[in-house]
């Protein structure tokens, strides 16, 4: 436990597994108090034994971000257990590749309540539990496919582009509350849910196109998310950081 965010208490949404789960296991490790909230209920309590096992301090929360009362509960019973929240990390998402043509209502409407619907219910979370003398830090998700667009992703891009455009405008709007909005995008990070959508030779490819001629770990999305909540990054709101490996200023 480094101190760095002791006292803090953050929940992290999609906490689960891969970056959510990272992010989880860094902030606790730093101090912070985390709400491990995924709708995999095995996941959440998998992701609180190994924090506390390490030392650290957490609360499984299994619940759907696209419910807006289950996430609003879950900060609730966050904040009676560790103290008003300081910090959410909107990290769920939900994603299916498909062409255009192919898409159907029920996946798009599912992307969109999670990855939309799901950063406001965080928002609100935060808003709703957090110590307005203090105010907070919210870290959403976002992509470099926001700005660069790629085959075969239009639901997953417009909603990426959508969360770029919330943190800005959530940024002025709760500025005056002391609430920093601040996204990361990250570069190809294969995690367990991203394997699931993405071949090895689609991994090749972005390896390829990545100027630092690697794929990322979720663990180095983590620490763009901990800088962000932390105190190095106090006068630091509505910035999207690119932690991908430079794929995002790669000129065709």
């Amino acid at each position: 436990m480094t101190g760095q965010l002791l006292g803090k208490t953050i929940l992290v949404t999609g906490a689960g597994r891969g970056i959510g789960r990272a992010a989880a296991d860094l902030l606790a490790r730093r101090g912070a108090a985390v709400g491990v909230l995924d709708l995999d209920e095995q996941s959440c309590t998998d992701a609180c034994a190994a924090i506390s096992a390490a030392g650290g301090r957490a609360l499984a929360l299994p619940a759907d971000v696209a419910d807006r009362d289950a996430v609003l509960d879950a900060a609730r019973r966050l904040a009676a257990a560790f103290g008003p929240l300081d910090a959410v990390v909107n990290d769920a998402i939900w994603i299916r590749y498909q062409p255009i043509d192919d898409v159907r209502e029920d996946v798009l409407d599912r992307m969109l309540s999670v990855g939309i619907k799901g950063a406001f219910w965080g928002t609100q979370a935060l808003l709703a539990n957090m110590d307005a003398s203090r105010g907070g830090a919210i870290v959403n998700l976002a992509s470099p496919v926001a700005d660069l667009g790629m085959a075969n992703t239009a639901s997953y891009t417009a909603i990426k582009g959508a969360i770029v455009s919330l943190t800005r405008q959530l940024a002025v709007e709760l500025g005056p509350q002391g609430v920093r909005v601040n996204a990361v995008a990250p570069g190809a990070i294969p995690t367990p849910g991203a394997r699931a959508i993405v071949t090895e030779e689609g991994y090749e490819l972005r390896k390829l196109q990545t100027p630092l001629g690697r794929l990322g770990e979720a663990h180095e999305v983590a620490a763009g998310i901990a800088f962000l909540v932390g105190p190095d990054a106090t006068f630091i709101t509505g910035e999207v950081l690119h932690v991908d490996g430079g794929i995002s200023v790669r000129s065709i």
